[in-house]
C-alpha cells in the first residue's frame, strides 16, 4: 500500500471508529442477549407446542445457559488467536444459521422432540456465546484505560436492553405466529449484526510514533503480558467473585413471578414491573458505575461494595418474606438492581488485569463463571424451595452475595500508578 493509502486507510479507522466499534459490540451483545431471554419466555408456548413436560422443559431451557458456559473459555482463547473480528463473524453468522434451521425444521410442526430441541438449544448458545470475549475485546482494544469502563459497562447494558426487546416479541410471535417465526426473528438479529461487522470492525490503527496510544489498546501491565491468566489466582478470584454474585440476580430476575404468585397470590403484573425495575435499574447503574471507576480507577473496590448492598438488599428481602407486599417487592427490586449492576466494572477489570494481548482469555473465563452459576441456579432453587422456605432461597442469594466480596482480590497500588499514567496520555486530545 502506498503512504497515501496509509493515510487514507487511519483516517477512515481513526480512533473516532472506537465509537462504531462499541454500537458493533452493543448490536452483537444485544442480539444474542435478545435470543437467551427471549427463546425462555416462550416456555409456555414451547411447552404445549412440543409436547413436553415441566421438568423437560426446564432442562431444555437450560440448555442454552450451559452452552454457553461450556464454551466461553474455547471462544476467548480463540479471540486471542485469530482476534475479535473473525471470531465475531463465525459465532454470529453460525448462530443464525443454526436458528435458520430450527425455524425451517425443528418447530412442533416438523416433529421434533426434547432431544433434539435440547441439542439445538446447547449449540445455539455454544455459538453465540461468542459474542461475550470477543466483542468485549474489541472495545477493549480501541478504548483507552480512562474510557474502558463506561465503553464496557455500555455494552454490557446491551444484555437487558437486547433482552427486553427479545422478552417483548419472542413470546408474543411463539404464540401467535409459531416457532418459525420465534426463531427467524432472533436469526435475522445474529445476521444482521454479522453483516454490521463485516462491514465496519477492524483492528485500531497502529500508533503513528513510538509507545502506545489508548486506542491501540495497550497492555496496562505489559510484564504480564505472555502470561495466560487461566493460570493466575487473583483473575480466578474475580472470575469466581461474579459466579456467586450472579445467584441473587438469577434468583430474583427467575423466580420472582413464582414467588409473588405462590405466596402473595399476585398476578404477572407485579412480578414483571418488579424485574423490569431490576434489569433498567442495573442497566443504568452499569453505566454510571463504568463512568465513575473510569475517573477513580477503583473499579474492585466498587464490585465489593456492589457485593456488599446486595447481600443486605437480598437479607432484607428473606426477613420480610412475610411482610406486606409492597415492602418485600421493594426489597427484591433493589437486590436485583443491585445484583444486575456491577458487569461492566468486572468485565472491564479482567479483562485490564489479563491485558489486551490476553482479554479475551480472560473475558472468556468471567463468562463461563457466570453462566455455569446461570444454569445452575435456576435448578437449585426449587429444589432449595421443596425442602427449606422462599425465605431461605433469598437468604442463600444474600450469603453468596456477601461471600462475593472478600473473594474479590484488592486494588493494586501497581495498576493505581498504571491508570494515573493512562489518564494523563488520555487527558491529551486523540487525532
Amino acid at each position: 500500500m502506498t503512504a497515501a493509502g496509509v493515510r487514507r486507510d487511519r483516517r477512515a479507522y481513526g480512533p473516532r471508529h472506537r465509537w462504531v466499534v462499541l454500537a458493533l459490540g452493543v448490536g452483537a451483545q444485544a442480539a444474542f442477549a435478545a435470543m437467551f431471554s427471549g427463546i425462555p419466555l416462550t416456555g409456555v408456548s414451547m411447552r404445549a407446542g412440543y409436547h413436553l413436560s415441566t421438568e423437560a422443559l426446564g432442562l431444555v431451557l437450560a440448555c442454552l445457559g450451559l452452552g454457553v458456559a461450556a464454551s466461553d473459555i474455547a471462544w476467548g482463547l480463540l479471540t486471542d488467536r485469530f482476534g475479535d473480528r473473525r471470531v465475531l463473524l463465525t459465532g454470529l453468522t453460525a448462530t443464525g444459521a443454526l436458528l435458520v434451521v430450527m425455524a425451517a425444521a425443528v418447530t412442533p410442526p416438523d416433529g421434533a422432540g426434547v432431544a433434539l430441541l435440547a441439542l439445538c438449544l446447547t449449540v445455539a448458545g455454544a455459538l453465540g456465546g461468542s459474542v461475550n470475549g470477543a466483542s468485549g475485546r474489541a472495545v477493549m482494544t480501541w478504548f483507552g484505560e480512562g474510557e474502558r469502563g463506561f465503553a464496557m459497562s455500555i455494552r454490557q447494558t446491551a444484555i437487558p436492553v437486547g433482552g427486553a426487546a427479545g422478552v417483548a416479541l419472542l413470546p408474543w410471535l411463539a404464540s401467535a405466529y409459531g416457532f418459525r417465526a420465534a426463531y427467524a426473528v432472533p436469526a435475522a438479529f445474529c445476521l444482521a449484526a454479522a453483516a454490521a461487522t463485516w462491514r465496519w470492525l477492524h483492528e485500531p490503527p497502529p500508533p503513528a510514533g513510538p509507545g502506545p496510544t489508548p486506542a491501540t489498546g495497550a497492555d496496562p501491565c505489559p510484564g504480564l503480558k505472555a502470561r495466560s491468566p487461566l493460570r493466575r489466582w487473583d483473575v480466578w478470584r474475580l472470575a469466581l467473585a461474579g459466579a456467586l454474585l450472579t445467584v441473587p440476580q438469577f434468583a430474583v430476575l427467575s423466580f420472582t413471578a413464582i414467588f409473588l404468585h405462590d405466596v402473595k397470590g399476585e398476578g404477572a403484573t407485579l412480578a414483571g414491573l418488579t424485574v423490569v425495575i431490576a434489569q433498567l435499574g442495573g442497566g443504568a447503574a452499569r453505566i454510571w458505575t463504568g463512568r465513575r471507576t473510569d475517573r477513580t480507577g477503583t473499579r474492585r473496590t466498587h464490585i465489593r461494595a456492589i457485593g456488599a448492598l446486595a447481600g443486605l438488599a437480598m437479607a432484607g428481602a428473606a426477613v420480610l418474606t412475610d411482610a406486606p407486599t409492597p415492602l418485600t417487592v421493594t426489597a427484591l427490586a433493589l437486590g436485583g438492581l443491585l445484583a444486575n449492576s456491577w458487569h461492566g466494572v468486572a468485565y472491564t477489570e479482567i479483562a485490564a488485569m489479563a491485558g489486551a494481548s490476553r482479554a479475551g482469555t480472560a473475558l472468556g473465563l468471567l463468562g463461563t463463571t457466570l453462566f455455569a452459576m446461570g444454569f445452575l441456579t435456576p435448578l437449585l432453587i426449587p429444589v432449595a424451595i421443596a425442602h427449606t422456605s422462599w425465605a431461605a432461597v433469598w437468604g442463600l442469594a444474600a450469603a453468596a452475595s456477601l461471600l462475593a466480596v472478600p473473594l474479590v482480590p484488592g486494588e493494586a497500588r501497581a495498576r493505581r500508578r498504571d491508570h494515573s499514567h493512562a489518564a494523563k496520555v488520555n487527558a491529551a486530545p486523540l487525532t
